[in-house]
């Protein structure tokens, strides 16, 4: 999953264990910080629809990157509840100025990981030249169609064209590694992310089809959690007999309970690095008290929760 020249770069910074995550009023102040933004799949929930679900409430998946040394904030997805997202983020660390968004990382163009940019436009914040990252198609997207590309006319956003593999350097204290996953590409790229901050590594990978085909891209299971302190990995569905009626054949993501099971032979330390991200309305590690999700503790792994916060110092 990782290229050899990004793992070398993990070896040279020398990473750390990361510390676990603690509920939001005993987090330490760290001077770098990750806070889970959102956890579900790209409609959150309830979903449009099913008014009626009285389940665990989602947010889309996003991640929030701290670094209280330079004043700075980063996103990794622009959701469609970049709202809700950014004030919780913002009751956490107030922003310097403005929204104190330093820079936006975008995965793909499926509808929870960038509509949020829309709220960056006229019609809302008006923002000035907030840094885009994304790759070469998904940056073309952003330019040619509407409303994306009235947010570059008006300097709401600034595109920063990322290319993958490779390795990034966006300041001082913070190096970003896209790198290709395998998704339904109808308009842009799928990219995962090695985020490198203050010598400590977390990878992003919110949406991919199958480990099958991540091996055919060069990548896999095998060094998964090599030389990183936490894995988010995408977890749409728990396993095959979530959708009754529908073949789930033809809706391709790795199943919580196939992942755990390439990964049971991991040393628990390498096992309880990846968290368990993204996962639809369906997936019944939405309840934290579900069978489900206490199988996925059982077994020694962890799932993302809206508001976990990590100290990478």
């Amino acid at each position: 999953m990782m290229t050899d020249r990004i793992k070398q770069t993990l070896t040279m910074l020398g990473t750390m264990l990361l510390v676990a995550p603690t509920a939001a009023q005993e987090a330490p102040i760290c001077q770098n910080e990750l806070v889970v933004l959102g956890a579900g799949q790209d409609a959150g929930a309830p979903q449009i629809g099913n008014a009626d679900d009285d389940g665990p409430r989602l947010l889309p998946s996003s991640l929030a990157l701290i670094d209280r040394v330079a004043g700075k904030r980063y996103l990794f997805d622009a959701t469609p509840a970049i709202t809700e997202q950014l004030a919780m983020l913002d009751a956490i660390e107030p922003p310097k100025e403005g929204l104190g968004i330093d820079g936006i990382f975008l995965t793909h163009a499926h509808i929870g990981h960038y509509l949020g940019l829309v709220y960056l436009g006229r019609e809302a914040a008006g923002a000035k030249n907030v840094p885009v990252y994304a790759m070469p198609r998904m940056a073309e997207f952003l330019r040619t169609n509407g409303p994306w590309s009235q947010l570059v006319e008006l300097e709401n956003i600034d595109i920063q064209v990322l290319s993958a593999p490779s390795i990034h350097a966006v300041d001082q204290n913070l190096i970003v590694a896209p790198f290709l996953a395998p998704h339904r590409d109808e308009y842009s790229e799928t990219v995962g992310y090695v985020m490198i901050v203050a010598g400590k590594s977390v990878m992003y990978l919110p949406d991919f089809d199958s480990w099958q085909k991540m091996d055919e891209l060069g990548g896999g299971t095998a060094n998964l959690t090599d030389g990183i302190e936490a894995v988010f990995i995408d977890a749409t569905f728990y396993d095959d007999n979530e959708l009754p009626g529908r073949d789930m054949s033809q809706i391709p993501h790795p199943r919580v309970t196939e992942t755990m099971d390439l990964l049971k032979d991991l040393p628990p330390k390498e096992r309880a690095k990846v968290h368990f991200i993204h996962y639809n309305h369906t997936n019944p590690i939405r309840d934290p008290e579900s069978a489900e999700s206490r199988e996925v503790g059982a077994n020694g792994f962890n799932i993302a929760r809206r508001g976990d916060r990590f100290c990478l110092d």
